[in-house]
């Protein structure tokens, strides 16, 4: 491979922009592992990267693209050979290091993860970041003794990627879930991957006590802030909250009494740097028993030219589910 079409991120007079132009393979990240990208999808975070609106990035000019998946050409560790299909994601993808919005990828063999059986490479872009999360969030909250029997599972954020991806494998595991929008006007597609009930934003009672009624056994938040903040005084006595997002700010203010007298565990989910066994279980769970049963309305395919449309609707918080990027 001598070039591969690629959208890039620059840092211009101190401004920052992304176009898609070719790059010289040689010019790519370090790494002991190069494969021909097939998809690569589009979350939240890379809109912040290549629009300059997150300080994310770290080096310029670079590749944008915290995802990848593709077909192995040239390996010197021997964990892979060419022909292997595999999955990169996170770690410093699309940060510090060229990432997936490139016909091929280059990246450290400690980063890859073997395509597992029952995705297909599009699928696990229709997941990637996203579907990795929703699934690193019910592991630590099964781990911590969530069950459908427990009761009511609250998912905040509800269109956004991570949170519809989780309705549908909560829901395909016998949970009670309860979708909160600020857009009404995707109840039904809410309903239809799998949301038992659907509460508008708006509606919300937060309340200003320091304990509320009791809820939801467990919660997925995207949301932060408030809402957050809200969560943590109505949650079930041993209620478990798994938060992995700020949309709505990164403060949280609220008191340790859902902690001490109802025993709340706020659980934090990290998906960039997870330890690689956990990473690989993860990923097996996503291609048997976390397999949402909804990708084809969950996901839409876009091209490389569609991306910055894409970025900015994100950003308006116009988009749903997820956008795959078809890069082969």
């Amino acid at each position: 491979m001598e070039n591969c079409r690629a959208l890039r991120i620059f840092n211009e007079n101190n401004k920052i922009e992304h176009r898609v132009v070719d790059v010289p393979a040689s010019e790519l990240g370090a790494g002991e592992v190069v494969f021909k990208t097939a998809y690569s999808s589009v979350n939240y975070k890379d809109a912040l990267a290549a629009t300059g609106t997150g300080k994310i990035v770290r080096k310029f000019p670079l590749v944008g693209g915290i995802d990848a998946a593709g077909t192995i050409v040239s390996s010197t560790d021997a964990r892979f050979k060419p022909g292997d299909d595999v999955i990169c994601t996170s770690y410093d993808m699309g940060v510090a290091h060229d990432g997936g919005y490139a016909g091929c990828c280059r990246v450290p063999a400690d980063w890859v993860v073997p395509l597992p059986p029952g995705l297909s490479l599009f699928e696990a872009m229709a997941l990637g970041t996203a579907g990795y999360t929703a699934g690193l969030a019910i592991e630590l909250l099964e781990l911590n003794g969530m069950r459908p029997s427990n009761g009511k599972v609250l998912v905040n954020g509800a269109t956004g990627g991570v949170a519809s991806l989780a309705i549908d494998m909560l829901s395909a595991r016998g949970y009670a879930v309860v979708a909160v929008t600020g857009k009404e006007s995707e109840r039904a597609f809410l309903q239809k991957i799998g949301a038992a009930e659907v509460i508008p934003r708006q509606s919300l009672e937060m309340g200003t006590r320091p304990l509320e009624k009791a809820l939801w056994a467990a919660a997925f938040d995207s949301v932060g802030g408030e809402q957050l903040a809200w969560l943590t005084r109505t949650m079930q006595p041993n209620g478990l909250i798994a938060s992995f997002g700020n949309a709505g700010g990164i403060e949280l203010k609220t008191t340790v009494l859902p902690f001490i007298l109802r025993g709340v565990r706020l659980i934090g989910v990290d998906s960039a740097f997870t330890p690689m066994d956990l990473r690989r279980k993860v990923w097996q769970r996503l291609g048997s028993d976390l397999k949402p049963r909804h990708l084809g309305e969950i996901a839409h395919t876009i091209t490389l030219d569609d991306l910055p449309g894409m970025f900015k609707k994100i950003l308006k918080g116009e988009a749903r589910g997820r956008a795959v990027v078809r890069i082969a």
